[in-house]
């Protein structure tokens, strides 16, 4: 008789651990698991019940299950023909991910783009074939992680500026010389806006090249959601953007564009390409379907503009210092333990957003991030800031570190 080895075997039986892990554990989780979060994770909140408001997902634009999308997934599920599974690399012109991919670059003003398994992946494989081998890449203090990983896995020089100030980016561009700028259009932490028409300027001026991570505004900002670099009649100024399409594309990819004379020395060189499998058909099929729908969602994104106005203003009136203009709202309460205590009592009531924490934010600066979507209610609008005001006396908003920080800097 077999027995499932897996099930059955003892804890004793395992093979030991080696004693550099169990030091790193000891010396970098443990204080902060035993001693700072009691032994309870900072992620183990409530199950959202049937009333719940949601403000914890990226669909921005409300598109997820939309009739077109289903019926374009089933159809390839149903009739699609079926393409090999193999890496994205052996992937041929008539692969019904090709196609996606120059929509994708029509639609963002680019010549050609490439898709990846994430928008993770896409910034990795961008920056390991852009940033040459000890080269300078200046990024934005509070850029996505995984254009960080991309400079390591380049074997690039990472050179920090403040974050969204032209004037220091310039300065270390003149200190290291002509390099790649890397930064986000609009921050996902903070819902700030990246100053792109200055970065443009600073990076042309040193003999730079640009990587916008558009993955929080494309969909939502300008022309058919084209972006912020669209938006503001950049497209042809900046050479690389990338972007997740799990965010107002809901689905579960990501991309990045390159001039197509770039392509085969990209598709040769970037290992996430080349040590990843190529999406399946019925997940390109929705992709494309999806793509198509935002471009006419025009309503929508008025929706959400507007959504996001009224958030803001009411939470402000309240008392909670918000940095940012967009759909991403920070309540950057400080602590870890104060985040998930914040956290814990807006579930009470209903509402529900995402606790960033360290790795994710700076130290003392844990919050808890709500995202806005286009298809909110009034009623559920009318909820969030029926209980942000009730939070008021318990967490005292205008004591909190960013409510100093904002309010030294008006003075300033």
């Amino acid at each position: 008789m077999e027995t499932d080895l897996c099930t059955h075997r003892s804890v004793q039986h395992r093979p030991a651990l080696s004693a550099g892990l169990l030091r790193r554990i000891e010396r970098d989780f443990q204080p902060r698991w035993k001693r700072d979060w009691g032994g309870r994770s900072l992620l183990e909140g409530q199950a959202p019940g049937p009333n719940a408001v949601r403000l914890d997902g990226n669909d921005y634009l409300a598109v997820t299950g939309h009739p077109d999308i289903v019926a374009a997934q089933v159809k390839a599920l149903m009739h699609g023909t079926q393409a090999v599974v193999q890496s994205g690399l052996f992937q041929r012109e008539e692969h019904p991910a090709r196609a996606l991919e120059l929509e994708l670059a029509r639609w963002t003003c680019h010549e050609d783009a490439l898709l990846c398994q994430s928008g993770y992946a896409a910034n990795i494989g961008a920056m390991q074939c852009l940033a040459p081998k000890d080269s300078p890449v200046y990024i934005d203090t509070l850029a996505h992680a995984s254009l960080w990983e991309g400079i390591r896995a380049a074997g690039a020089v990472a050179h920090a500026f403040r974050h969204n100030d032209p004037e220091h980016l310039e300065r270390l561009a003149l200190q290291h010389g002509p390099g790649l700028v890397a930064v986000d259009s609009v921050y996902s932490t903070t819902g700030d806006v990246c100053p792109l028409q200055a970065m443009v300027e600073v990076a042309e001026r040193r003999g730079c090249m640009l990587l916008v991570d558009e993955s929080h505004s494309l969909g939502t900002h300008g022309p058919a959601g084209a972006g912020l670099t669209a938006a503001l009649g950049l497209s042809h100024r900046v050479h690389f953007i990338s972007s997740s399409l799990a965010k107002a594309v809901a689905g579960r990819a990501g991309f990045f564009t390159l001039p197509a004379c770039l392509r085969q020395y990209v598709i040769t060189n970037s290992y996430p390409t080349m040590f990843s499998s190529c999406l399946l058909g019925h997940e390109v099929a929705g992709l494309q379907a999806t793509v198509r729908l935002l471009q006419g969602a025009c309503e929508a994104r008025v929706r959400l503009k507007e959504h996001t106005l009224r958030v803001r203003e009411r939470l402000s009136a309240l008392g909670y210092a918000l940095p940012g203009s967009e759909q991403i709202i920070a309540l950057e309460i400080g602590t870890e333990v104060a985040a998930r205590d914040l956290r814990d009592a807006m579930e009470d009531r209903g509402l529900f957003g995402s606790i960033f924490f360290p790795p994710a934010t700076s130290r003392n600066r844990s919050m808890v991030r709500l995202t806005l979507n286009a298809g909110l209610t009034d009623s559920e609008l009318s909820h969030l800031e029926q209980v942000m005001a009730d939070l008021v006396p318990q967490f005292r908003p205008d004591t909190w570190g960013i409510a100093r920080r904002m309010r030294r800097a008006r003075a300033d």
